[in-house]
């Protein structure tokens, strides 16, 4: 039986652990998202929610203090407190939210995204409400290139 074994080793030792941890936290205030391990990301859901309550805590100096111990990085440091806080003032918790993906290709390993529970993934190259190229295509007046040309000269 595993009495009084909290958490896992992920086959490292303590410190390498803990430089794990840091890195994935700085990723996750950094993009709000990410794509780890399942072991690893139920691992670090813990930390991250404990972070994210220090963050909701803006006018004090004790609680960047004790969030600068894991994240190192000032500007960071900053991003939790004046961005990501604030957006959870009104949650009593659960911040973030683990989604299964599969196995990974390689070695078969358990995938999940960790990420905030407010966060919007954004649509790249403009692509919204699903419209394909043509779409936009048609929606574009056919002279406006050369207008904004004449307009720049």
């Amino acid at each position: 039986m595993r009495h009084n074994m909290a958490h896992r080793k992920l086959g490292r030792v303590s410190e390498h652990r803990r430089a794990l941890f840091r890195n994935q936290l700085k990723s996750l205030i950094t993009h709000e998202r990410i794509i780890t391990t399942l072991p690893k990301a139920k691992e670090l859901r813990p930390i991250a929610e404990k972070v994210v309550t220090l963050g909701r805590r803006a006018d004090s100096i004790h609680a960047r203090r004790l969030a600068a111990r894991w994240l190192t990085d000032r500007d960071l440091v900053h991003r939790l407190f004046a961005e990501i806080g604030p957006r959870f003032v009104n949650r009593p918790g659960g911040y973030t939210r683990i989604v299964k993906l599969g196995p990974r290709r390689g070695d078969g390993a358990e995938l999940a995204v960790l990420e905030f529970v407010d966060f919007k993934l954004s649509d790249s190259k403009g692509k919204s409400s699903g419209e394909s190229k043509k779409e936009r295509k048609k929606k574009a007046p056919a002279g406006a290139t050369k207008e904004a040309a004449a307009a720049v000269k």
